[in-house]
Order: structure tokens, then C-alpha cells, then sequence
């Protein structure tokens, strides 16, 4: 039963957080301020995303392939590949590394 209750909290908050901003005021939205901020959200929280997927293990902090695949993924961007060629490094050098490295 207090799975029911989670899923109905978080649907009624869901639906006050959607509501919450159908109701700020366009005059709001407009400010330069907010559209900075609007801009770049999106890319600071997958940046943490991304961050908390590769170093972290449950409650533990580590090093490992994945690490090495979003280097790889840095260095083709420095070097200006194409979006498949720097999805395509990452997924090598994480592949190749956990097979060799088990």
C-alpha cells in the first residue's frame, strides 16, 4: 500500500509543479535573467547527470572504463568529430577496456 501512496504523491506533485508554471506570468518569462538561466539548465543538469552515471557506484566514488569512455568522448569533441564518431569512441574505449580488464 505505501507504493500507492509514493506513486499518488508524486502525480499530485507532478501535476502542481506543471500547474505552478502555467501560472507564472509571461512578463516573468521574458526577463533576460531568466532566459540565461532557461538556456542553460538543460545543459548543467545533464552535465550532472552525466557526471553521477560515470564516477559514482551506489554511495561510492569510482574510477573505472566508463571513466575512460567520456575521455574519449572529450578528446573527439576537441577534435571536432562528428556526434555518431564521438558516441562511437566512448563506446570502444569502454568496450575494449572492460574486456580486457574484466
Amino acid at each position: 500500500m505505501n507504493v500507492w501512496i509514493a506513486v499518488g504523491v508524486t502525480a499530485v506533485g507532478c501535476y502542481a509543479a506543471k500547474l505552478l508554471g502555467l501560472l507564472v506570468p509571461a512578463a516573468a518569462l521574458e526577463r533576460p535573467v531568466v532566459r540565461r538561466l532557461a538556456a542553460l539548465l538543460p545543459v548543467a543538469l545533464l552535465a550532472a547527470l552525466t557526471a553521477q552515471q560515470t564516477f559514482a557506484d551506489g554511495s561510492a566514488l569510482v574510477v573505472d572504463a566508463r571513466a575512460a569512455g567520456v575521455a574519449a568522448a572529450a578528446v573527439a569533441l576537441l577534435l571536432r568529430a562528428p556526434f555518431l564518431v564521438v558516441i562511437a569512441a566512448a563506446v570502444v574505449v569502454t568496450a575494449g577496456l572492460r574486456a580486457v580488464f574484466g
